[in-house]
């Protein structure tokens, strides 16, 4: 359930992406793949973004999200292969501190 869940709102996302920013969401539809090291390397060296936030979607694939302190960030995904793809770019990140607490 968590899956379709979160498979529908990546969908809203998209979708209201294109709706709202038709140019941008044309330039983000083509994929960017290559090694995750590769892409790891390239996103520190040109854009100064590093690994901020990782979750598994499946069993096979991760996301992760690196961003920068400029405020740029990256969103990608990794297969088991090791092959990853950029699937979103974008300016303004703002990390959100965790609160103390237990886990929920």
């Amino acid at each position: 359930m968590e899956r379709t869940m979160f498979n529908r709102l990546i969908g809203t996302a998209v979708l209201a992406t294109a709706i709202l920013l038709p140019n941008q969401a044309a330039a983000q539809a083509t994929l960017a793949c290559a090694k995750r090291a590769e892409i790891a390397t390239f996103l520190d060296g040109h854009y100064s973004e590093k690994p901020s936030a990782i979750g598994q979607l499946d069993s096979k694939t991760i996301v992760e999200i690196f961003a920068a302190e400029s405020g740029s960030w990256t969103m990608m995904i990794t297969d088991v292969s090791g092959r990853s793809c950029v699937i979103l770019t974008g300016q303004n990140w703002d990390s959100i501190p965790v609160l103390p607490g237990p886990k929920a």
